[in-house]
Formats: C-alpha cells, structure tokens, sequence
C-alpha cells in the first residue's frame, strides 16, 4: 500500500493535488509562523533532507526539458517518514491548511522508487 499527503491546491506540473512538501516550504516561508513552529518545520526539513532521497526522475519521457507530471507516494514500511508527515500535518492544520491523507495499490506508470517512496505518472483513475 501507498500513502500521499495531499491539500487541496492543484499543482501545475501534475495537474494533481499538492503534496505536503510544497504547503511546508511555503507555510515555512510566508512569514506568519510562529517562532517555535517555524524552528519545527525546518527541523522536519532537515531530517526530510537527511532521510528521503529526491526523486532522479518526474517524467515518463527522458527526454530533456520533459514535463514533470509524477507524483510521489510513501511506502507503506516507511514508518519514519510517515510519522514526521502526522507531524507536518498537525502544523499545517493549526495554520488553516487542510490535508488528506489517501492511498492507493495502482499509483500509476512507476518513474522513480527506492525503499521509502515511489514516483509514479497517475493511471486516469488513479485518485490523486
């Protein structure tokens, strides 16, 4: 099973709804945090950056200046990582953001994936 943190934005890339990652960096970077928040988000960032990969590859196509449309999703075995999202959510709804949680067993044509994650471009009916 996968898991994907999503708010109710839609990304212009994908066309889906954004991941938590994008509501974090601008939450962290709008300047109506709160001290003692802002210092948690960027310890979350930091251990994100320590932990979790960046994906090598968005695309189906590898070709150069392709559009970067896929979406990534957890693991279900990435407990950790799952753990420190229920952390940026709590952050986020006490600043008004709301964020769904769904999964899914089909994410898509997999472009990308390592232990924790897989990017994937979504199938039609895949709810993203």
């Amino acid at each position: 099973m996968l898991i994907r943190f999503i708010i109710g934005r839609t990304d212009p890339d994908s066309g889906r709804r954004q991941g938590l990652f994008q509501a974090l960096g601008e939450l962290r970077d709008s300047g109506r945090v709160l001290a003692h928040d802002h210092a948690r988000l960027w310890s979350i960032t930091d251990w994100f950056g320590e932990n979790l990969r960046v994906p090598t590859r968005f695309s189906l196509s590898s070709a150069p200046h392709r559009k970067a449309q896929a979406i990534c999703w957890f693991r279900d075995s990435a407990r950790r990582h799952i753990a420190r999202m229920w952390e940026v959510e709590t952050i986020l709804r006490d600043y008004g953001v709301d964020v769904l949680v769904i999964r899914t067993r089909k994410p898509g044509y997999v472009v990308y994936q390592d232990e924790h994650q897989v990017a994937a471009y979504p199938f039609a009916d895949t709810r993203a």
